[in-house]
């Protein structure tokens, strides 16, 4: 019996017999050079090999269409559209014409030039798209090597499938009924294996990295999709144990189902809206499954993921567009793109910067694009027509950086009129606080904002001068310190001073256990990622207004981290809350 443990990826727990899945490699691709006199026969090869590549993506995509929701079918709408793309195969027969080199070595080549590009990230949404590029370049090389895939549609027996990688198309087409869980290697919790598999109710954990060759096929294993482990030849007490773990959690599943249409409301009558944190137009509808009550902050980064360059404007505004009316007439509310810092991608960054955390980032990068800006601008502007949209702008630091944004979006507003591009009249403009100088002068900044968002993950690591990544340290990124408490009640102060609405967005927000501290601070909105809201509705459907504030009270007058986390510890425990 052994234990690995890697990414919990979609929630579950199930048991069963691996199948093993590993020949879904390409095998060691052909280079060799050609006559000039070939040249044109080996880019009409080409273009066969998309063309039949692109017929089989569209029977996927028909058969996604009768089985999942149009968020999910998106994804093999965007793998056609590489497909389509005409200045990237416009690039292919170039090189094939100019380096007179076979397709099959070009194809593979420059797949490989931008998923290296793309894995330079630290960002793991930008990584996590690196799967999206070898799905569509693995389909037109297998066409090119005349190659034949073995089918998980083939699959008989229930089974835990166990791959190195998994392509989105191979999610989509595998026997449902028989694959009991997902393991692998690869992907992370924001890949689109990690999405479908969710939405399929499927549970996986991936990002294991030695599970195809700790586990052969055949070997009983045990999936735990809620915390990531994976146990294989599980013993009796295990067995026994992933089979209790399976009862508690359709009985909580089933419990925070029922949760869903209930108010985040407190025994006194204070109601809070708690909302949901994306990363991709394809979490909109998981999120209304959680009972979100709209998207507080949709990361607008996955956009930016040609070298060099954003997304064009067609491009970001279907993106938009698809989020706002997957949630009707819930607000949504989009971050302008947060770019730089630990998310830097190669081509955008001419030189690298000794502190880009506190460098070249966020509405710093924008300001400095104003061109790039407007793009992403003018998408959000033309999408409001479908939805209930909100712009944000992060990393704002002093009111200047907030008027040259605000600027700049007037500046779109004119270009859209000019091109006679409709938008909405009434679209509400916030400030993320993650600075500790825009808390400090929260007061000057609500005045010119519809509303706040405070960004709790940089804000604690900003004003108590810690690398949440770094190991050694980030002990001390703890959110009931009194510093960054205080700053929290200043910012939400001044919300209410001006009559705005205080928001969070940081990782805070989704903390079942201090909830009952942001209650008694006064923040109005919740934003978390999705499966963190049934927990934290929970909480507050527990609670009283009156008590949660003397909670708050308490703490902002502690001495220490360590002090409030005590204090705070012992009045959930009198109140028999986790």
């Amino acid at each position: 019996m052994k234990t690995i443990t890697g990414i919990p990826a979609s929630p579950g727990v199930a048991i069963g017999s691996a199948f093993l899945y590993v020949d879904n490699d390409v095998p060691e691709i052909p280079r060799y050079n050609m006559i000039r006199e070939l040249a044109g026969s080996e880019i009409l090869r080409l273009r066969a090999a998309i063309n039949e590549a692109e017929e089989e993506l569209r029977a996927i995509l028909d058969r996604s269409k009768k089985e999942m929701s149009g968020e999910h079918t998106a994804i093999f709408e965007a793998h056609i559209m590489m497909l389509e793309d005409a200045d990237f195969i416009r690039q292919l027969e170039k090189r094939i014409s100019d380096e007179l080199q076979n397709a099959e070595w070009v194809v593979w080549d420059m797949a490989r030039e931008l998923m290296g590009k793309m894995m330079a990230s630290p960002d793991p949404v930008f990584r996590d798209r690196v799967v999206d590029i070898n799905d569509v370049s693995k389909r037109v090389l297998y066409r090119l090597l005349s190659i034949k895939k073995i089918s998980l549609a083939d699959i008989k027996n229930d089974c835990i499938l166990v791959a190195h990688d998994l392509l989105p198309s191979e999610v989509m087409m595998m026997n449902r009924g028989c694959v009991k869980a997902i393991v692998m290697d690869m992907g992370g919790g924001t890949s689109h294996t990690a999405i479908l598999a969710r939405a399929f109710n499927i549970p996986a954990a991936l990002g294991l990295s030695t599970a195809t060759t700790e586990i052969a096929g055949g070997d009983t294993i045990a999936v735990d999709g809620n915390s990531g482990e994976v146990t294989i030849n599980p013993d009796k007490t295990v067995l026994s144990k992933y089979q209790k773990a399976t009862v508690i959690y359709l009985k909580k599943r089933n419990e925070f189902l029922r949760m869903r249409d209930l108010p985040a409301e407190t025994v006194d009558g204070r109601r809070f809206t708690l909302k949901a944190n994306i990363e991709i137009p394809e979490e909109a509808e998981s999120a209304a499954d959680y009972g979100a009550q709209g998207i507080g902050l949709y990361r607008s980064e996955f956009l930016f993921l040609a070298p060099g360059k954003a997304a064009e404007e067609e491009v970001q505004f279907e993106a938009y567009r698809r989020v706002l009316t997957a949630m009707g007439d819930f607000p949504v509310t989009i971050r302008t793109v947060d770019i730089g810092g630990d998310k830097v991608l190669a081509d955008f960054q001419a030189t690298l910067e000794k502190n880009p955390l506190l460098g070249w980032r966020a509405i710093r990068f924008s300001l400095a694009l104003p061109d790039l800006f407007k793009t992403q601008l003018r998408a959000i502007l033309r999408a409001s027509m479908y939805g209930n949209v909100r712009i944000m702008f992060p990393l704002i630091s002093g009111f200047e950086e907030l008027e040259q944004a605000r600027l700049l979006l007037d500046e779109a507003r004119e270009e859209c009129r000019k091109k006679g591009q409709v938008f909405s009249d009434h679209i509400a403009v916030g400030t993320m606080i993650e600075v500790p100088s825009a808390a400090m002068i929260a007061d000057i900044l609500a005045g010119r904002s519809d509303f706040f968002s405070i960004g709790t993950n940089d804000l604690i690591q900003y004003s108590l001068a810690v690398d949440r990544g770094n190991e050694r340290v980030n002990y001390l990124a703890q959110p009931v310190h009194p510093a960054v408490l205080r700053f929290l009640k200043k910012t939400i102060d001044a919300a209410h001073e001006k009559g705005i609405v205080a928001a969070m967005c940081g990782e805070m927000a989704g903390d079942p256990g201090v909830t009952a501290v942001l209650m008694g601070l006064g923040l109005d909105e919740f934003s978390m990622a999705a499966q963190s809201i049934p927990a934290v509705k929970k909480i507050i459907r527990k609670l009283n207004r009156e008590d949660c504030g003397l909670l708050a009270g308490e703490l902002l007058k502690g001495r220490s981290a360590s002090e409030n986390n005590e204090t705070l510890q012992k009045w959930m425990a009198k109140r028999r809350l986790p």
